[in-house]
């Protein structure tokens, strides 16, 4: 399923011609775009004291090495 989302200004001029053009292609939906705010932004939500200070923290979540030199391997036989 492809969906084609028109950005809700632009719905008046967009939204009738795009249907109209994918009418044939049972694989595409013309949806309008229905979201208020971006929510990584949280420009709806965040005070405007915080807003800049507020990023997204990334972690990095693998296993820590163990410090120290490695052993060396045994010789085949």
């Amino acid at each position: 399923m492809i969906y084609c989302v028109v950005p809700k200004p632009l719905t008046d001029t967009l939204y009738p011609k795009l249907v109209e053009h994918y009418r044939d292609d049972q694989n595409v939906t013309v949806i309008v775009e229905r979201r208020e705010f971006d929510r990584r932004a949280r420009s709806g939500r965040s005070s405007a004291s915080a807003e800049g200070s507020q990023r997204r923290v990334v972690r990095d979540r693998r296993r820590a090495r163990v410090a120290g030199d490695t052993l060396p391997l045994a010789k085949a036989l």
